[in-house]
């Protein structure tokens, strides 16, 4: 579900999912599969991931 509130906020932003994968400096794939909530995103994949999109760290907590 984390993955899937990360990837409506990015494709919400106009932004593309290589473009934050890269500026995260995760692969692609598995950056797809975090994505797509078929990999648990790790606690520094998530501050990589907010630090990319320019967000706190509570945008996405539930």
């Amino acid at each position: 579900m984390l993955g899937a509130e990360i990837r409506n906020y990015i494709s919400e932003s106009g932004l593309k999912m290589s473009a934050v994968a890269e500026k995260a400096n995760i692969p692609a794939n598995t950056f797809s599969a975090m994505m797509n909530d078929k990999r648990k995103i790790t606690v520094e994949e998530y501050f990589a991931i907010c630090k990319a999109l320019n967000v706190g760290l509570d945008k996405f907590a539930s």
